[in-house]
């Protein structure tokens, strides 16, 4: 049977996930190059790790295909040598050291115990290899989990959320690493919520939002679309507007801070077109429109939230999203039938003569206050309006 694409590394075709009502995952396709760092990103929610899991067929898709190296996964001869993955650094187990978690996983896969010990090497994790696990901070179990996915020495490496846990100079190395481990021919395909290092690391996206494709292609061509601007702080930014279009830069817009924001020209040519038209330019700055601008406004809206003094009002509070509702303040707001119940009434000898213990009753021995209880002689009632 022939799949893919043919040459891609990692594809999906129509892939589909639903877990009852909600569907995770919809009709999602994309190709992830040979040779590169490919960032997917989306969301909390958009379905990236529910997709990563249908592609190592950790899960079983509602429809459609993920493909490793032209083949579902469960086809492939040697799935360690093939791919290594990274999902969750917590599935560690506590008790067992570097070495010793890493040593059963290279029996299951057919490496010998050295590659233990080299693989540690590789993720600077050699002094803590007889250290139990348990005792390792967040950023060295991200690094012991990326060391295990590295033990067959695979072509691609698929990674979710990776730098997790890592400190500065942990994200520095890891990105070093990624980009060499990319330049032997060899694929990377990275989860993750850091957007700006995402940036400094892939060649290509994919965005995904709500579980379907939003973007595919290079970063090049991403930040292409999306071009940078120079932002005008000027005496009257409308009449600047209308000067550059008869000057044939019609990309210009009034910004909320009363900036004009003006793309496809450049500071000289706007200083030259404001002096014809005679008005004052009091300055300009460039303005790059980086990849997490980008992704923000193109994943929006899935799990977007009211802001303050938005929320939308509730019943019986028309028209007003705070305050209360209406009526209140009124007279006998809120107790309009406060008392007894219609048809209450007393029991037949309450309030009537002699009510009150029955003939012969006499208290127990004692009966009463404790002594000393109450004003002592001299000592004034009031209790200073403790509450």
């Amino acid at each position: 049977m022939t799949y893919g694409f043919g040459g891609h590394a990692l594809e999906t075709h129509g892939l589909t996930k639903s877990f009852g009502t909600v569907r995770a995952v919809s009709d999602l396709t994309f190709a992830v190059p040979r040779g590169s760092i490919t960032g997917f990103l989306g969301p909390n929610g958009s379905g990236k790790t529910t997709t990563l899991r249908l592609i190592l067929g950790l899960a079983k898709p509602t429809a459609g295909v993920g493909l490793i190296a032209g083949a579902p996964f469960s086809a492939l001869t040697h799935p360690a040598r093939t791919v290594g993955a990274v999902l969750d650094s917590r599935s560690l187990h506590p008790k067992r050291t570097a070495i010793g978690h890493l040593g059963i996983f290279a029996s299951a896969i057919g490496v010998p115990d050295s590659r233990a010990d080299e693989v540690l090497g590789l993720v600077g994790l050699a002094d803590a290899a007889r250290r139990h696990v348990g005792a390792f901070s967040l950023g060295m179990r991200q690094r012991l989990a990326l060391a295990t996915a590295l033990l067959g020495d695979p072509e691609i490496l698929v990674l979710d959320e990776p730098a997790n846990g890592l400190d500065p100079e942990g994200i520095a190395w890891l990105r070093d690493f990624l980009k060499s481990f990319a330049a032997g021919g060899r694929t990377v395909l990275i989860s993750s919520h850091l957007l700006r290092e995402i940036e400094a690391t892939v060649d290509n996206l994919v965005i995904v939002s709500a579980g379907s494709l939003v973007y595919q292609g290079s970063i090049e061509q991403l930040r292409a679309s999306r071009p940078s601007r120079i932002l005008v702080t000027v005496s009257d930014p409308a009449a600047l507007a209308l000067a550059l279009a008869s000057n044939g830069v019609t990309n210009s817009q009034l910004l909320p801070d009363g900036r004009l924001g003006v793309a496809g020209s450049d500071a000289d040519t706007i200083a030259r077109v404001a002096k014809e038209a005679d008005v004052t330019v009091f300055g300009t700055s460039h303005e790059h429109v980086d990849l997490e601008q980008v992704f923000l406004s193109m994943t929006a809206g899935q799990f977007a939230a009211a802001r303050p003094g938005q929320v939308q009002p509730g019943p019986g509070y028309p028209g007003h999203p705070y305050g209360p509702p209406p009526a209140y303040g009124q007279p006998n707001y809120g107790q309009p039938s406060y008392g007894p119940s219609p048809g209450y009434a007393p029991t037949p000898s309450y309030g009537q003569p002699n009510y009150g213990p029955p003939p012969g009753y006499v208290p127990p021995p004692n009966y009463g206050p404790p002594p000393g209880y109450g004003p002592q002689p001299g000592q004034s009632t009031w209790d200073g309006d403790r509450r």
